[in-house]
Protein backbone atom coordinates (compact mmCIF):
# COMPACT_ATOMS: atom_id res chain seq x y z
CA UNK A 1 0.00 0.00 0.00
CA UNK A 2 1.44 3.35 -1.05
CA UNK A 3 0.83 6.58 0.87
CA UNK A 4 0.49 9.84 -1.02
CA UNK A 5 -0.04 13.10 0.88
CA UNK A 6 -3.47 14.65 0.13
CA UNK A 7 -1.92 17.92 -1.01
CA UNK A 8 -4.89 19.36 -2.86
CA UNK A 9 -7.22 18.86 0.09
CA UNK A 10 -4.68 20.34 2.48
CA UNK A 11 -4.36 23.38 0.22
CA UNK A 12 -8.15 23.68 0.11
CA UNK A 13 -8.36 23.65 3.92
CA UNK A 14 -5.44 26.03 4.45
CA UNK A 15 -6.10 28.61 1.76
CA UNK A 16 -9.78 28.43 0.91
CA UNK A 17 -11.49 27.45 4.14
CA UNK A 18 -9.17 29.15 6.67
CA UNK A 19 -7.08 31.69 4.68
CA UNK A 20 -3.73 30.62 6.13
CA UNK A 21 -1.80 33.57 4.67
CA UNK A 22 -3.95 36.07 6.60
CA UNK A 23 -3.64 33.87 9.69
CA UNK A 24 0.16 33.88 9.36
CA UNK A 25 0.21 37.67 8.93
CA UNK A 26 -1.85 38.00 12.11
CA UNK A 27 0.87 36.07 13.89
CA UNK A 28 3.57 38.33 12.43
CA UNK A 29 4.78 35.47 10.21
CA UNK A 30 4.66 36.70 6.60
CA UNK A 31 4.20 33.44 4.73
CA UNK A 32 2.39 33.73 1.40
CA UNK A 33 0.52 30.98 -0.40
CA UNK A 34 3.43 30.12 -2.68
CA UNK A 35 5.77 29.62 0.27
CA UNK A 36 3.23 27.55 2.19
CA UNK A 37 2.55 25.34 -0.82
CA UNK A 38 6.29 24.86 -1.28
CA UNK A 39 6.60 23.65 2.30
CA UNK A 40 3.73 21.20 1.82
CA UNK A 41 5.10 19.89 -1.48
CA UNK A 42 8.54 19.25 -0.01
CA UNK A 43 6.94 17.66 3.04
CA UNK A 44 4.83 15.40 0.85
CA UNK A 45 7.94 14.28 -1.01
CA UNK A 46 9.78 13.49 2.24
CA UNK A 47 6.81 11.61 3.72
CA UNK A 48 6.11 9.64 0.56
CA UNK A 49 9.64 8.84 -0.58
CA UNK A 50 11.61 8.59 2.67
CA UNK A 51 9.19 7.69 5.47
CA UNK A 52 6.42 5.61 3.87
CA UNK A 53 8.79 2.84 2.68
CA UNK A 54 9.72 2.24 6.35
CA UNK A 55 6.18 1.50 7.51
CA UNK A 56 5.81 -2.18 6.67
CA UNK A 57 9.39 -3.01 7.59
CA UNK A 58 9.12 -1.22 10.92
CA UNK A 59 6.03 -3.24 11.78
CA UNK A 60 7.58 -6.57 10.86
CA UNK A 61 11.05 -5.98 12.30
CA UNK A 62 10.13 -3.96 15.39
CA UNK A 63 12.63 -2.68 17.95
CA UNK A 64 15.08 -4.72 20.00
CA UNK A 65 16.89 -4.12 23.27
CA UNK A 66 20.60 -4.95 23.16
CA UNK A 67 22.72 -4.51 26.30
CA UNK A 68 20.52 -1.70 27.59
CA UNK A 69 20.27 0.14 24.25
CA UNK A 70 17.26 0.16 21.93
CA UNK A 71 17.88 -0.56 18.24
CA UNK A 72 15.24 0.85 15.92
CA UNK A 73 14.20 -0.91 12.68
CA UNK A 74 16.52 -0.77 9.68
CA UNK A 75 16.34 2.54 7.86
CA UNK A 76 14.86 4.57 10.72
CA UNK A 77 18.17 6.14 11.74
CA UNK A 78 19.04 7.21 8.19
CA UNK A 79 15.56 8.64 7.63
CA UNK A 80 15.72 10.52 10.93
CA UNK A 81 19.04 12.07 9.97
CA UNK A 82 17.42 13.36 6.78
CA UNK A 83 14.51 14.66 8.88
CA UNK A 84 16.99 16.69 10.94
CA UNK A 85 19.31 17.88 8.17
CA UNK A 86 16.37 19.01 6.01
CA UNK A 87 15.09 21.16 8.89
CA UNK A 88 11.78 19.40 9.53
CA UNK A 89 12.49 18.98 13.25
CA UNK A 90 12.64 22.74 13.83
CA UNK A 91 9.38 23.70 12.10
CA UNK A 92 7.58 24.91 15.22
CA UNK A 93 10.63 25.66 17.40
CA UNK A 94 11.25 29.19 18.76
CA UNK A 95 13.32 31.40 16.47
CA UNK A 96 15.79 32.38 19.18
CA UNK A 97 16.85 28.74 19.54
CA UNK A 98 17.19 28.00 15.85
CA UNK A 99 13.60 27.05 15.09
CA UNK A 100 11.45 28.28 12.23
CA UNK A 101 8.47 29.36 14.32
CA UNK A 102 5.94 28.07 11.81
CA UNK A 103 2.27 28.09 12.83
CA UNK A 104 0.61 24.88 13.99
CA UNK A 105 -1.91 25.26 11.18
CA UNK A 106 0.94 24.73 8.70
CA UNK A 107 3.06 22.22 10.61
CA UNK A 108 0.00 20.08 11.39
CA UNK A 109 -0.30 19.27 7.68
CA UNK A 110 3.27 17.95 7.57
CA UNK A 111 2.84 16.04 10.80
CA UNK A 112 -0.32 14.42 9.44
CA UNK A 113 1.71 13.35 6.40
CA UNK A 114 4.32 11.69 8.62
CA UNK A 115 1.66 9.90 10.62
CA UNK A 116 -0.05 8.63 7.50
CA UNK A 117 3.28 7.48 6.06
CA UNK A 118 4.55 5.73 9.23
CA UNK A 119 3.11 6.39 12.66
CA UNK A 120 5.97 4.54 14.35
CA UNK A 121 8.57 6.82 12.76
CA UNK A 122 6.70 9.99 13.72
CA UNK A 123 6.38 8.99 17.37
CA UNK A 124 10.12 9.49 17.96
CA UNK A 125 10.01 13.17 17.03
CA UNK A 126 6.51 14.03 18.26
CA UNK A 127 7.19 14.39 21.97
CA UNK A 128 10.36 16.40 21.39
CA UNK A 129 8.24 19.31 20.19
CA UNK A 130 6.19 19.14 23.38
CA UNK A 131 9.37 19.05 25.47
CA UNK A 132 10.54 22.20 23.69
CA UNK A 133 7.27 23.94 24.57
CA UNK A 134 7.50 22.99 28.25
CA UNK A 135 11.17 23.88 28.58
CA UNK A 136 10.82 27.15 26.66
CA UNK A 137 7.95 28.28 28.87
CA UNK A 138 9.04 26.94 32.27
CA UNK A 139 12.77 26.13 32.16
CA UNK A 140 15.53 28.16 33.76
CA UNK A 141 17.92 30.21 31.64
CA UNK A 142 20.65 27.61 32.22
CA UNK A 143 18.47 24.69 31.11
CA UNK A 144 17.38 26.58 28.01
CA UNK A 145 20.99 27.42 27.19
CA UNK A 146 22.21 23.86 27.58
CA UNK A 147 19.33 21.88 26.06
CA UNK A 148 16.88 23.86 23.97
CA UNK A 149 18.99 24.41 20.86
CA UNK A 150 19.74 20.71 20.39
CA UNK A 151 16.12 19.76 21.08
CA UNK A 152 14.79 22.30 18.58
CA UNK A 153 17.15 21.08 15.86
CA UNK A 154 16.19 17.46 16.51
CA UNK A 155 19.80 16.48 17.28
CA UNK A 156 18.50 15.45 20.70
CA UNK A 157 15.07 13.99 21.43
CA UNK A 158 12.64 14.55 24.29
CA UNK A 159 10.22 12.32 26.19
CA UNK A 160 7.38 12.74 28.66
CA UNK A 161 7.60 10.46 31.72
CA UNK A 162 4.36 10.32 33.69
CA UNK A 163 3.01 6.79 33.93
CA UNK A 164 4.07 4.30 36.61
CA UNK A 165 2.86 0.71 37.12
CA UNK A 166 0.41 1.80 39.83
CA UNK A 167 -0.28 5.32 38.46
CA UNK A 168 -1.78 5.72 35.01
CA UNK A 169 -4.56 8.26 34.78
CA UNK A 170 -4.44 8.81 38.55
CA UNK A 171 -1.19 10.72 38.97
CA UNK A 172 -1.96 11.25 42.67
CA UNK A 173 -0.56 7.71 43.11
CA UNK A 174 2.84 8.64 41.64
CA UNK A 175 5.86 7.42 43.69
CA UNK A 176 9.02 8.52 41.82
CA UNK A 177 11.20 10.50 44.26
CA UNK A 178 13.43 13.55 43.84
CA UNK A 179 16.09 14.19 46.48
CA UNK A 180 17.61 17.72 46.50
CA UNK A 181 21.40 18.00 46.30
CA UNK A 182 23.63 20.80 47.50
CA UNK A 183 24.47 22.02 43.99
CA UNK A 184 20.89 22.75 42.93
CA UNK A 185 20.37 19.42 41.20
CA UNK A 186 18.19 16.49 42.34
CA UNK A 187 18.57 12.71 42.42
CA UNK A 188 15.62 11.04 40.72
CA UNK A 189 14.67 7.46 41.64
CA UNK A 190 11.77 5.38 40.42
CA UNK A 191 10.35 3.54 37.42
CA UNK A 192 8.24 4.84 34.55
CA UNK A 193 6.37 2.69 32.04
CA UNK A 194 4.92 3.18 28.56
CA UNK A 195 7.56 5.79 27.66
CA UNK A 196 7.45 6.42 23.92
CA UNK A 197 10.98 6.77 22.58
CA UNK A 198 12.36 6.27 26.09
CA UNK A 199 15.48 4.92 24.44
CA UNK A 200 16.49 4.76 20.76
CA UNK A 201 19.53 4.95 18.48
CA UNK A 202 18.34 7.91 16.39
CA UNK A 203 19.83 10.70 18.52
CA UNK A 204 22.94 11.05 20.65
CA UNK A 205 20.97 12.20 23.66
CA UNK A 206 17.46 11.92 25.09
CA UNK A 207 16.04 14.55 27.44
CA UNK A 208 13.41 13.10 29.76
CA UNK A 209 10.83 15.35 31.43
CA UNK A 210 9.92 13.42 34.56
CA UNK A 211 7.19 13.89 37.15
CA UNK A 212 8.42 13.13 40.68
CA UNK A 213 7.85 14.04 44.33
CA UNK A 214 10.10 16.09 46.60
CA UNK A 215 10.60 14.79 50.17
CA UNK A 216 8.32 17.42 51.71
CA UNK A 217 5.74 17.44 48.93
CA UNK A 218 2.05 17.50 49.88
CA UNK A 219 -0.01 14.44 49.03
CA UNK A 220 -1.86 14.04 45.77
CA UNK A 221 -1.38 15.93 42.54
CA UNK A 222 -0.49 19.13 44.44
CA UNK A 223 2.81 17.52 45.40
CA UNK A 224 4.16 16.72 41.94
CA UNK A 225 7.17 18.50 40.44
CA UNK A 226 8.69 18.36 36.96
CA UNK A 227 12.36 17.54 36.36
CA UNK A 228 14.65 17.50 33.35
CA UNK A 229 16.65 14.26 33.44
CA UNK A 230 18.95 13.73 30.43
CA UNK A 231 20.39 10.43 29.29
CA UNK A 232 23.68 12.33 29.05
CA UNK A 233 24.25 15.54 30.96
CA UNK A 234 24.93 18.59 28.83
CA UNK A 235 28.13 20.57 29.04
CA UNK A 236 27.94 24.35 29.18
CA UNK A 237 28.58 24.55 25.47
CA UNK A 238 25.69 22.19 24.73
CA UNK A 239 27.84 19.08 24.20
CA UNK A 240 27.56 15.59 25.67
CA UNK A 241 28.70 15.16 29.24
CA UNK A 242 28.50 12.34 31.76
CA UNK A 243 26.17 9.33 31.30
CA UNK A 244 23.24 9.56 33.69
CA UNK A 245 21.73 6.80 35.84
CA UNK A 246 18.66 6.16 33.70
CA UNK A 247 18.31 2.84 31.84
CA UNK A 248 15.77 1.12 29.63
CA UNK A 249 14.78 -1.96 31.60
CA UNK A 250 12.46 -3.51 29.02
CA UNK A 251 10.55 -2.97 25.79
CA UNK A 252 6.80 -3.50 25.74
CA UNK A 253 5.47 -6.14 23.31
CA UNK A 254 2.56 -4.39 21.66
CA UNK A 255 -0.41 -4.79 19.38
CA UNK A 256 0.79 -2.08 16.99
CA UNK A 257 3.30 0.77 16.42
CA UNK A 258 5.95 -1.93 16.66
CA UNK A 259 8.60 0.26 15.06
CA UNK A 260 8.29 2.74 17.95
CA UNK A 261 10.11 1.84 21.16
CA UNK A 262 7.79 1.84 24.18
CA UNK A 263 10.06 1.56 27.20
CA UNK A 264 10.21 0.81 30.88
CA UNK A 265 12.66 3.39 32.26
CA UNK A 266 14.47 2.92 35.56
CA UNK A 267 15.86 6.03 37.29
CA UNK A 268 18.44 5.02 39.89
CA UNK A 269 19.52 8.27 41.50
CA UNK A 270 19.70 9.97 38.11
CA UNK A 271 20.75 13.59 38.14
CA UNK A 272 17.96 16.02 37.26
CA UNK A 273 17.00 19.67 37.44
CA UNK A 274 13.73 21.28 38.45
CA UNK A 275 11.61 22.72 35.64
CA UNK A 276 9.31 25.49 36.86
CA UNK A 277 8.31 25.82 40.51
CA UNK A 278 8.34 23.04 43.08
CA UNK A 279 5.03 21.18 43.35
CA UNK A 280 3.80 22.80 40.12
CA UNK A 281 4.87 19.97 37.84
CA UNK A 282 1.45 19.04 36.58
CA UNK A 283 0.76 22.58 35.39
CA UNK A 284 4.14 22.63 33.62
CA UNK A 285 3.53 19.22 32.08
CA UNK A 286 0.16 20.31 30.72
CA UNK A 287 2.01 22.74 28.46
CA UNK A 288 3.49 19.64 26.86
CA UNK A 289 0.41 17.45 27.25
CA UNK A 290 -1.97 19.72 25.33
CA UNK A 291 0.40 19.69 22.37
CA UNK A 292 0.76 15.91 22.70
CA UNK A 293 -3.02 15.45 22.70
CA UNK A 294 -3.38 17.58 19.58
CA UNK A 295 -0.64 15.54 17.93
CA UNK A 296 -2.37 12.28 18.87
CA UNK A 297 -5.52 13.59 17.20
CA UNK A 298 -3.41 14.10 14.07
CA UNK A 299 -2.25 10.50 14.41
CA UNK A 300 -5.86 9.37 14.08
CA UNK A 301 -6.27 11.63 11.05
CA UNK A 302 -3.08 10.34 9.40
CA UNK A 303 -4.18 6.73 9.86
CA UNK A 304 -7.65 7.56 8.50
CA UNK A 305 -6.21 9.14 5.36
CA UNK A 306 -3.91 6.17 4.75
CA UNK A 307 -6.80 3.73 5.20
CA UNK A 308 -9.01 5.71 2.84
CA UNK A 309 -6.30 5.78 0.18
CA UNK A 310 -5.80 2.04 0.50
CA UNK A 311 -9.51 1.31 0.39
CA UNK A 312 -10.11 3.55 -2.62
CA UNK A 313 -7.26 2.02 -4.63
CA UNK A 314 -8.50 -1.50 -3.91
CA UNK A 315 -12.13 -0.66 -4.71
CA UNK A 316 -11.10 0.64 -8.13
CA UNK A 317 -9.12 -2.51 -8.95
CA UNK A 318 -10.92 -5.41 -7.31
CA UNK A 319 -13.42 -7.15 -9.62
CA UNK A 320 -16.38 -8.83 -7.93
CA UNK A 321 -19.94 -9.34 -9.20
CA UNK A 322 -21.96 -7.09 -11.44
CA UNK A 323 -23.51 -3.76 -10.60
CA UNK A 324 -27.12 -3.99 -9.47
CA UNK A 325 -27.96 -1.60 -12.31
CA UNK A 326 -26.33 -3.82 -14.95
CA UNK A 327 -22.72 -4.36 -16.07
CA UNK A 328 -20.52 -1.30 -15.54
CA UNK A 329 -17.50 -2.90 -17.22
CA UNK A 330 -18.99 -5.24 -19.85
CA UNK A 331 -15.58 -5.92 -21.37
CA UNK A 332 -14.42 -7.54 -18.08
CA UNK A 333 -15.64 -10.66 -16.30
CA UNK A 334 -16.92 -8.62 -13.32
CA UNK A 335 -17.25 -4.99 -12.24
CA UNK A 336 -14.85 -3.15 -9.88
CA UNK A 337 -16.39 -3.14 -6.41
CA UNK A 338 -16.57 0.67 -6.33
CA UNK A 339 -19.83 0.37 -8.32
CA UNK A 340 -21.62 -1.31 -5.39
CA UNK A 341 -23.67 0.96 -3.06
CA UNK A 342 -22.35 -0.53 0.18
CA UNK A 343 -18.75 -0.07 -0.96
CA UNK A 344 -19.61 3.53 -1.84
CA UNK A 345 -21.09 3.95 1.64
CA UNK A 346 -17.84 2.82 3.25
CA UNK A 347 -15.64 4.92 0.97
CA UNK A 348 -17.74 8.05 1.43
CA UNK A 349 -17.74 7.51 5.20
CA UNK A 350 -13.95 7.30 5.09
CA UNK A 351 -13.64 10.33 2.83
CA UNK A 352 -16.02 12.67 4.64
CA UNK A 353 -14.77 11.78 8.13
CA UNK A 354 -11.12 12.17 7.10
CA UNK A 355 -11.59 15.44 5.26
CA UNK A 356 -13.92 16.78 7.94
CA UNK A 357 -11.41 15.97 10.67
CA UNK A 358 -8.70 17.74 8.67
CA UNK A 359 -10.79 20.90 8.87
CA UNK A 360 -11.40 20.40 12.58
CA UNK A 361 -7.66 19.99 13.18
CA UNK A 362 -7.00 23.25 11.32
CA UNK A 363 -9.72 24.99 13.33
CA UNK A 364 -8.07 23.86 16.58
CA UNK A 365 -4.59 24.73 15.29
CA UNK A 366 -5.80 28.25 14.55
CA UNK A 367 -6.72 28.65 18.22
CA UNK A 368 -3.40 27.15 19.40
CA UNK A 369 -1.48 29.57 17.17
CA UNK A 370 -3.35 32.61 18.44
CA UNK A 371 -2.96 31.48 22.04
CA UNK A 372 0.82 31.59 21.70
CA UNK A 373 1.38 34.14 18.94
CA UNK A 374 -1.33 36.81 18.82
CA UNK A 375 -0.12 40.34 19.49
CA UNK A 376 -3.00 41.28 21.81
CA UNK A 377 -3.14 39.65 25.27
CA UNK A 378 -6.93 39.52 25.16
CA UNK A 379 -6.83 37.62 21.87
CA UNK A 380 -4.30 35.20 23.33
CA UNK A 381 -6.50 34.60 26.37
CA UNK A 382 -9.66 34.02 24.31
CA UNK A 383 -7.82 31.69 21.95
CA UNK A 384 -6.43 29.75 24.90
CA UNK A 385 -9.93 29.17 26.21
CA UNK A 386 -11.09 28.06 22.76
CA UNK A 387 -8.13 25.69 22.38
CA UNK A 388 -8.77 24.20 25.82
CA UNK A 389 -12.34 23.43 24.80
CA UNK A 390 -11.38 21.90 21.45
CA UNK A 391 -8.34 19.80 22.43
CA UNK A 392 -10.22 16.93 24.15
CA UNK A 393 -12.64 16.78 21.19
CA UNK A 394 -9.78 16.73 18.68
CA UNK A 395 -7.88 14.06 20.57
CA UNK A 396 -10.83 11.73 21.14
CA UNK A 397 -12.97 12.30 18.06
CA UNK A 398 -10.14 12.16 15.53
CA UNK A 399 -8.71 8.98 17.03
CA UNK A 400 -12.15 7.33 17.17
CA UNK A 401 -12.48 8.28 13.51
CA UNK A 402 -9.03 6.82 12.78
CA UNK A 403 -10.06 3.46 14.22
CA UNK A 404 -13.42 3.46 12.42
CA UNK A 405 -11.90 4.40 9.07
CA UNK A 406 -9.12 1.81 9.46
CA UNK A 407 -11.75 -0.83 10.29
CA UNK A 408 -13.71 0.16 7.19
CA UNK A 409 -10.49 -0.22 5.21
CA UNK A 410 -10.17 -3.81 6.37
CA UNK A 411 -13.84 -4.37 5.49
CA UNK A 412 -13.37 -2.95 1.99
CA UNK A 413 -10.62 -5.48 1.30
CA UNK A 414 -12.77 -8.33 2.61
CA UNK A 415 -10.68 -11.36 3.58
CA UNK A 416 -7.60 -9.76 2.06
CA UNK A 417 -7.91 -6.94 4.60
CA UNK A 418 -7.37 -9.44 7.39
CA UNK A 419 -4.09 -10.61 5.85
CA UNK A 420 -0.82 -8.84 6.60
CA UNK A 421 0.46 -8.47 3.05
CA UNK A 422 -2.05 -5.74 2.14
CA UNK A 423 -1.20 -3.44 5.05
CA UNK A 424 -4.73 -2.61 6.15
CA UNK A 425 -4.68 -4.69 9.32
CA UNK A 426 -1.51 -2.86 10.40
CA UNK A 427 -3.32 0.46 10.20
CA UNK A 428 -6.07 -0.90 12.42
CA UNK A 429 -3.55 -2.23 14.94
CA UNK A 430 -1.48 0.96 14.87
CA UNK A 431 -4.50 3.23 15.31
CA UNK A 432 -5.80 1.43 18.39
CA UNK A 433 -3.23 2.98 20.73
CA UNK A 434 -4.28 6.50 19.76
CA UNK A 435 -7.54 6.02 21.66
CA UNK A 436 -5.57 5.07 24.78
CA UNK A 437 -2.43 7.11 25.29
CA UNK A 438 -2.10 10.75 26.34
CA UNK A 439 -5.30 10.15 28.28
CA UNK A 440 -7.85 7.60 27.12
CA UNK A 441 -10.77 8.91 25.11
CA UNK A 442 -13.01 8.38 28.12
CA UNK A 443 -10.72 10.68 30.10
CA UNK A 444 -10.88 13.25 27.29
CA UNK A 445 -14.66 13.13 27.48
CA UNK A 446 -14.57 13.63 31.26
CA UNK A 447 -12.19 16.56 30.77
CA UNK A 448 -14.54 18.13 28.23
CA UNK A 449 -17.63 17.88 30.43
CA UNK A 450 -16.16 18.31 33.90
CA UNK A 451 -13.41 20.89 33.38
CA UNK A 452 -14.34 22.67 30.17
CA UNK A 453 -18.16 22.78 30.15
CA UNK A 454 -19.02 22.57 33.86
CA UNK A 455 -15.88 24.54 34.70
CA UNK A 456 -17.23 27.79 33.26
CA UNK A 457 -20.93 27.01 33.23
CA UNK A 458 -20.85 26.33 29.50
CA UNK A 459 -19.73 29.85 28.57
CA UNK A 460 -17.00 28.88 26.09
CA UNK A 461 -19.24 26.32 24.46
CA UNK A 462 -21.97 28.94 24.05
CA UNK A 463 -19.48 31.31 22.41
CA UNK A 464 -18.36 28.57 20.02
CA UNK A 465 -21.94 27.65 19.10
CA UNK A 466 -22.79 31.32 18.54
CA UNK A 467 -19.84 31.63 16.14
CA UNK A 468 -20.82 28.52 14.24
CA UNK A 469 -24.44 29.68 14.03
CA UNK A 470 -23.22 32.95 12.56
CA UNK A 471 -21.35 30.96 9.87
CA UNK A 472 -24.44 28.90 9.11
CA UNK A 473 -26.86 31.85 9.00
CA UNK A 474 -24.38 33.61 6.71
CA UNK A 475 -24.67 30.90 4.05
CA UNK A 476 -26.25 32.55 1.00
CA UNK A 477 -25.91 29.70 -1.51
CA UNK A 478 -29.44 28.69 -2.46
CA UNK A 479 -28.50 25.10 -3.29
CA UNK A 480 -27.14 24.67 0.24
CA UNK A 481 -30.21 26.03 2.03
CA UNK A 482 -31.34 22.57 3.16
CA UNK A 483 -27.95 21.71 4.59
CA UNK A 484 -27.67 25.11 6.27
CA UNK A 485 -31.06 24.60 7.98
CA UNK A 486 -29.98 21.15 9.15
CA UNK A 487 -26.72 22.50 10.57
CA UNK A 488 -28.52 25.36 12.34
CA UNK A 489 -30.99 22.87 13.81
CA UNK A 490 -28.19 20.61 15.06
CA UNK A 491 -26.28 23.55 16.57
CA UNK A 492 -29.40 24.62 18.48
CA UNK A 493 -29.88 21.02 19.63
CA UNK A 494 -26.26 20.99 20.79
CA UNK A 495 -26.87 24.19 22.77
CA UNK A 496 -29.99 22.73 24.40
CA UNK A 497 -28.26 19.42 25.06
CA UNK A 498 -25.37 21.18 26.80
CA UNK A 499 -27.87 22.96 29.08
CA UNK A 500 -29.47 19.59 29.93
CA UNK A 501 -26.03 18.13 30.63
CA UNK A 502 -25.12 21.04 32.91
CA UNK A 503 -28.32 20.67 34.92
CA UNK A 504 -28.00 16.89 35.23
CA UNK A 505 -24.35 17.00 36.28
CA UNK A 506 -24.97 19.66 38.90
CA UNK A 507 -27.68 17.48 40.45
CA UNK A 508 -25.72 14.21 40.36
CA UNK A 509 -21.93 14.01 39.86
CA UNK A 510 -22.32 10.46 38.48
CA UNK A 511 -23.98 12.04 35.45
CA UNK A 512 -20.63 13.59 34.47
CA UNK A 513 -19.21 10.17 33.70
CA UNK A 514 -22.49 8.86 32.33
CA UNK A 515 -23.01 11.54 29.66
CA UNK A 516 -19.45 12.48 28.77
CA UNK A 517 -18.52 10.03 25.97
CA UNK A 518 -21.78 10.53 24.08
CA UNK A 519 -21.62 14.29 24.59
CA UNK A 520 -18.11 14.45 23.11
CA UNK A 521 -19.11 12.32 20.12
CA UNK A 522 -22.20 14.46 19.52
CA UNK A 523 -20.01 17.56 19.71
CA UNK A 524 -17.59 16.14 17.15
CA UNK A 525 -20.29 15.31 14.61
CA UNK A 526 -21.91 18.74 14.92
CA UNK A 527 -18.57 20.50 14.58
CA UNK A 528 -17.83 18.55 11.40
CA UNK A 529 -21.27 19.43 10.02
CA UNK A 530 -20.57 23.11 10.49
CA UNK A 531 -17.18 22.79 8.84
CA UNK A 532 -18.61 20.78 5.94
CA UNK A 533 -21.18 23.52 5.35
CA UNK A 534 -18.37 26.05 5.22
CA UNK A 535 -16.43 23.83 2.81
CA UNK A 536 -19.50 23.34 0.63
CA UNK A 537 -20.12 27.06 0.38
CA UNK A 538 -16.46 27.60 -0.52
CA UNK A 539 -16.77 24.98 -3.25
CA UNK A 540 -20.04 26.40 -4.57
CA UNK A 541 -18.50 29.87 -4.75
CA UNK A 542 -15.52 28.54 -6.70
CA UNK A 543 -17.82 26.77 -9.18
CA UNK A 544 -19.93 29.89 -9.61
CA UNK A 545 -16.76 31.83 -10.39
CA UNK A 546 -15.96 29.41 -13.21
CA UNK A 547 -13.11 27.47 -11.61
CA UNK A 548 -11.33 25.06 -13.91
CA UNK A 549 -11.21 22.49 -11.06
CA UNK A 550 -14.87 21.61 -11.44
CA UNK A 551 -14.41 17.95 -10.52
CA UNK A 552 -12.64 18.79 -7.27
CA UNK A 553 -15.28 21.27 -6.11
CA UNK A 554 -18.20 19.12 -7.22
CA UNK A 555 -16.70 16.27 -5.20
CA UNK A 556 -16.71 18.57 -2.16
CA UNK A 557 -20.40 19.31 -2.66
CA UNK A 558 -21.22 15.61 -2.99
CA UNK A 559 -19.18 14.79 0.13
CA UNK A 560 -20.90 17.54 2.14
CA UNK A 561 -24.29 16.22 1.03
CA UNK A 562 -23.37 12.68 2.08
CA UNK A 563 -22.15 13.87 5.47
CA UNK A 564 -25.31 15.86 6.11
CA UNK A 565 -27.65 13.03 5.12
CA UNK A 566 -25.81 9.92 6.31
CA UNK A 567 -23.41 10.81 9.15
CA UNK A 568 -24.78 13.89 10.89
CA UNK A 569 -27.77 11.85 12.21
CA UNK A 570 -25.27 10.10 14.48
CA UNK A 571 -25.22 13.29 16.57
CA UNK A 572 -28.88 12.82 17.41
CA UNK A 573 -28.32 9.19 18.36
CA UNK A 574 -25.57 10.18 20.81
CA UNK A 575 -27.84 12.87 22.24
CA UNK A 576 -30.59 10.32 22.83
CA UNK A 577 -28.13 7.87 24.37
CA UNK A 578 -26.74 10.27 26.93
CA UNK A 579 -30.26 11.09 28.09
CA UNK A 580 -30.34 7.51 29.39
CA UNK A 581 -28.50 8.97 32.37
CA UNK A 582 -26.41 7.57 35.17
CA UNK A 583 -29.13 5.35 36.59
CA UNK A 584 -29.07 3.05 33.57
CA UNK A 585 -25.35 2.50 34.23
CA UNK A 586 -25.07 2.48 38.01
CA UNK A 587 -28.25 0.76 39.29
CA UNK A 588 -27.16 -2.80 38.47
CA UNK A 589 -25.54 -4.41 41.51
CA UNK A 590 -21.90 -5.24 40.81
CA UNK A 591 -22.47 -8.85 41.83
CA UNK A 592 -25.18 -9.21 39.17
CA UNK A 593 -23.01 -8.49 36.13
CA UNK A 594 -22.44 -12.22 35.70
CA UNK A 595 -23.91 -15.40 37.21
Amino acid sequence: MNYRAPLRDMQFVLHEVFDASTHCARLGNELDRETLDGILEQGARFAGEVVAPLNRQGDEQGCRLEHGTVRTPDGFRQAYQQYVTQGWAGMTGPLEYGGQGLPQMVSACFHEMLMGASLSFRIYSGLTEGAVLALHRHGSAALKRDYLGRLVSGEWAGTMCLTEPQAGTDLALLRTRAEPQGDGSYRISGSKIFISGGDQDLTDNIVHLVLARLPDAPAGVRGISLFLVPKFESTEGGGLGARNAVECGALEHKMGIKGAATCVLNFDGARGWLVGEANQGLACMFTMMNDARFQVGLQGLGIAEAAFQGGLAYARERLQCRSLAGPAAPDRNADPIIVHPDVRRMLLTQKTLSEGCRMLAAFAAQALDLEHGAAQPEVQAAAGRRAALLIPIVKAFLTDVGQEVASLGVQLYGGHGYIREWGMEQLMRDSRITQLYEGTNGIQALDLVRRKVLGDGGEQLRLLIDELLEWAHGCRTESLAGMARAVIERLEEWRNLSAEVLDACRCDPQEIGAVSVDFLACSGYVLLASLWLRAAETAATALAAGSEERAFYQAKLHAADFYWRRLLPRAGAHGEALRGGARSLMSLDEAHFAF
